[in-house]
């Protein structure tokens, strides 16, 4: 029996090297940052395309966030996804990973059918690895983290291999399950160039407000998150010692060694 629906979610962020922070908002200032399709969740969909050419099934994607992520979605599709969705809506800015995982599980939940749902293991701006495992429990399915394989035992059944500190784990699954892909895993595919076209010109993407995942504004954005960030606090990396000695080269020597003696006690 083939799958049904494999689920992304999928996130866009900034480039880690480009993020600053507004010390006001004392949220990320996305302004003048290059924005890209988070590398874990290329390799989360690279694992469901993956899936969807053995086990069949349609792969969608989820993404929250605004409308100028689109050309960026669409390239998930020109790598192969048959649909797309984004969440959008000014009551979600400022929403910490509570909400997040809240309003991810409702727009799946409103999807349905899903056999596999599939996320990146954390994203690049946040860290937390926490969204997966909150979709978990909204959805109140199993939740697997740092997969790197996934394999249809039987109906209803994966078996799933995860990382863990000095080795891995195998692991049997009831479906539907979450399961959070390791960064690195697998080798995204690039978009077709066909396809890419088609999609800039032709792909419908689908745009849901929290109205249609009947969510309440203070269920969202920073009313609904569970914490806040009070303080910003810059960190400056250590200065490096640098030293500047000449002469002939047997003194230098003796001097290079003596300042090697005095760093090492």
């Amino acid at each position: 029996m083939p799958l049904r629906n494999i689920i992304v979610t999928l996130k866009i962020t900034p480039k880690p090297e480009e993020i600053r922070f507004d010390p006001v908002t004392k949220t990320i200032d996305r302004a003048k940052a290059t924005n890209e399709i988070n590398p874990a969740d290329k390799n989360a969909l690279e694992m469901a395309l993956q899936l969807r050419e053995k086990y069949g099934g349609r792969v969608i994607t989820v993404s929250m966030g605004p409308p100028v992520w689109e050309p960026l979605i669409k390239l998930a599709v020109a790598m192969g996804a048959d649909d797309a969705i984004l969440i959008s809506d000014r009551a979600l800015a400022g929403s910490d990973t509570l909400p997040t995982s809240l309003t991810l599980a409702r727009a799946i939940a409103k999807i349905g059918d899903y056999d596999i749902i599939l996320s990146g293991e954390e994203s690049s701006d946040g860290g937390t690895g926490q969204v997966p495992p909150g979709i978990g429990e909204w959805l109140r399915i199993p939740h697997v983290t740092y997969v790197s394989a996934i394999e249809i035992i039987e109906e209803g059944r994966a078996r799933i291999k995860r990382t863990i500190k000095g080795g891995y784990e195998i692991l049997e699954v009831k479906m539907p399950f979450i399961a959070s892909v390791e960064l690195g895993c697998n080798t995204p595919r690039f978009p077709d160039f066909r396809r890419k076209r088609w999609a800039e010109r032709e792909f419908k993407l689908k745009v849901w407000t929290i109205a249609d995942l009947e969510l309440a504004p203070e269920e969202v954005g920073f009313k609904g998150s569970a914490t806040t960030v009070v303080e910003l606090r810059e960190l400056k990396p250590p200065e490096r010692l640098k030293r500047v000695i000449s002469g002939d080269p047997d003194k230098l020597a003796e001097e290079l060694a003596e300042i090697i003696r005095s760093i090492i006690k």
